[in-house]
């Protein structure tokens, strides 16, 4: 049985994240994803907002041009256009950025088995490690691992296996992507509030002049989302974007966990990040920064725990850290899932158009509170890429 000190389940960004800072460090890393290709099958739209552009690296030809520009539609089409002196937007072109990060795990020594399913995992003969239950082409295996990181989405079956929290909360979005073959027009993000084609979310059309997203996103309860697609580019889409010389190349979808951050993402046998952990923006249902920044912060502690060999150094990493943090955005959520009548989703517009509306506005859409930055108590921040080399176990 070959034995990791991390096992990560799941190489979608935040698995790819984790992976790519501790390869980086030395640990012996095994990423494990169900799917063949990475490029295949891709839950996000890719949306990255101008604090994680500032605040994170990314490699060339990974992002498309940037957005300044977002229109807001009410039901019956009526507008705000709000335009930033900044690049706020820019749309990750995912399966080379998915690629891109996975090459720099691999130049570092990590392992990646692809088209492997997670099983289960249970606490080994010694208490501080776990034995991991895999399955490839019909044949299972097991490895053993220091930390299981569980990357493994909003239905997160690590999570249970953990005993750790799970998500209760969550909306579905799905949408189609087109190729542009060009476009004139000024890169734009437009957003619809509908709550017959995406209740208790948004209706959006992303447009960077080289890729075309459309999508609905709503509550799952008597919400057809494909349905709803065609109903709202009927609506609306037909008539704020030309899609005749563009080319559909993929559609996506998948559940977005909107109840913000679970308490309990760790345990002294592993931990949670990304969607398993909903590290999610409750009120925007943006998942990239945040999903970028807690995976760092897994990072760091991971690295502690392993430089110390103590597990309770695992539990460091708590969802406690940023509850309090969310709390206006987790009410105003509430409120959001509660609108399900057009007329007062117009009146809610009506303020939007006023002096103090358009500021709020502008801040939801414009400002920098993402996810929070937290350190650790008696610990600094870490350069992973000058870190200490672990010791590597075979």
């Amino acid at each position: 049985m070959k034995t990791y000190d991390v096992v990560i389940i799941g190489a979608g960004l935040a698995g790819l994240q984790c992976a790519k800072l501790l390869a980086r460090c030395g640990a012996t890393i095994l990423l494990v994803d169900r799917k063949t290709d990475l490029t295949k099958g891709i839950h996000t739209t890719g949306i990255f907002v101008r604090k994680t552009l500032e605040d994170f690296d990314f490699p060339p030809g990974t992002l498309g041009k940037p957005v300044r520009n977002v229109t807001l539609y009410s039901p019956r089409l009526k507008s705000i256009n709000l335009t930033s002196e900044k690049d706020e937007f820019r749309v990750g072109k995912m399966g080379k950025l998915y690629q891109s990060f996975l090459q720099d795990c691999l130049e570092n020594g990590a392992e990646f088995s692809n088209g492997t399913r997670y099983v289960s995992a249970e606490t080994g003969e010694q208490k501080n490690e776990t034995i991991i239950k895999l399955e490839k082409g019909g044949e299972a295996f097991e490895v053993r691992t220091r930390v299981l990181v569980g990357a493994d989405g909003a239905n997160s079956r690590v999570a249970k296996d953990l005993k750790l929290d799970e998500n209760q909360e969550w909306i579905v979005g799905y949408e189609e992507v087109f190729h542009a073959n060009s476009s004139a027009k000024e890169p734009r993000l437009e957003c619809f509030l509908d709550a017959e084609v995406a209740p208790g979310y948004l209706a959006w059309i992303a447009d960077d002049g080289e890729e075309i997203h459309i999508g609905v996103g709503g509550y799952a309860a008597g919400f057809n989302p494909r349905r709803a697609l065609e109903k709202f580019k009927e609506r609306a889409a037909g008539k704020i974007i030309d899609l005749k010389n563009a080319k559909l190349v993929e559609t996506r979808g998948g559940r977005i966990p909107v109840g913000g951050v679970l308490r309990r993402i760790a345990g002294e046998n592993g931990l949670l990040i990304g969607d398993a952990a909903d590290a999610v923006s409750p009120l925007t249902a943006g998942g990239l920064d945040p999903c970028l920044r807690l995976s760092a912060m897994a990072a760091n502690v991971i690295f502690e725990r392993l430089q110390t060999d103590n597990p309770t150094v695992l539990l460091n990493y708590s969802g406690e850290l940023f509850r309090a943090r969310f709390v206006s955005r987790l009410w105003m959520r509430r409120i959001i899932a509660t609108v399900s009548n057009q007329k007062l989703l117009e009146l809610g517009f009506a303020f939007l158009r006023g002096r103090i509306g358009r500021r709020f506005a502008k801040h939801v859409f414009f400002g920098r509170g993402s996810f929070p930055d937290v350190k650790l108590k008696n610990q600094g921040e870490k350069n992973f890429t000058n870190a200490s080399i672990l010791k590597s176990r075979s």
